[in-house]
């Protein structure tokens, strides 16, 4: 069976179209979302009805947690905007209460199996949801990461993609979907096989114009969230 982990979508349709479309023509059956549904950008509404389309488990990112702190305190409205753009405003205004409430009730790690391969899904780390792990982080911190109970730790949050063999288990960050910051206008993700145990570290490529558009009518002052879909 072959799986696809993907993360950090933030609100980029195009990038998830893209990137459902190349797990289509993989045979992908089953997809594991890492969190961060929504931030940044802006049509979290559009990217739930294709992931529902799809047999998928989903866990909860910080950014699922920012939306709550929106929506519990709405004077936090622009400065949440000015360091994230829009997307969370957009997340309540497009998505219905019920939609808000499952993104709410996520938990924040899950455990799951298929075809004997045991797998822990975390956004930022096991134990933290909002802690930055990078490839090139201490050798301590990737051994606290490592699991007896499962094959593969997932983890998202840091939007760059790696894979590396622990101890007893393998730790993969699939980069994200939405917005990577190793190169613009790619849409990182990963492929595992169950039955082999096999996996894959995918880049593909999506039109940012669309998205640029969007941006200069929404956030037009925030340059970081141009910049970055751009990044060579």
């Amino acid at each position: 069976m072959k799986i696809a982990v993907i993360s950090d979508i933030h609100g980029n349709y195009d990038a998830l179209v893209a990137v459902l479309k190349k797990a289509k023509k993989e045979n992908v059956e089953h997809i594991l979302v890492l969190g961060d549904i929504v931030g940044y950008y802006y049509h979290p509404d559009k990217i739930l009805k294709l992931l529902s389309e799809w047999s998928f488990d989903m866990i909860k990112g910080n950014h699922e947690n920012i939306l709550e702190s929106l929506i519990d305190t709405p004077s936090l409205k622009e400065s949440i905007r000015i360091k994230y753009g829009s997307g969370h405003q957009e997340a309540i205004n497009k998505l219905t209460k019920k939609q808000l409430e499952f993104l709410k009730d996520l938990p924040e790690t899950k455990s799951v199996q298929f075809d004997e391969v045991s797998l822990l899904m975390s956004h930022g780390s096991p134990w933290s949801n909002d802690y930055y792990i990078y490839p090139d982080c201490e050798n301590e911190t990737i051994l606290k990461c490592d699991s007896k109970e499962h094959d593969f730790v997932l983890i998202g949050h840091s939007h760059y993609a790696f894979a590396i063999k622990n101890t007893n288990s393998i730790l993969i960050n699939p980069g994200s979907v939405g917005q990577s910051r190793q190169t613009g206008g790619k849409a990182s993700w990963c492929i595992i096989n169950t039955l082999n145990k096999c996996f894959q570290l995918v880049s593909t490529d999506y039109n940012i114009e669309n998205l640029v558009y969007e941006i200069s009518k929404k956030d037009t002052e925030i340059k970081y969230l141009t910049q970055i879909l751009k990044r060579k």
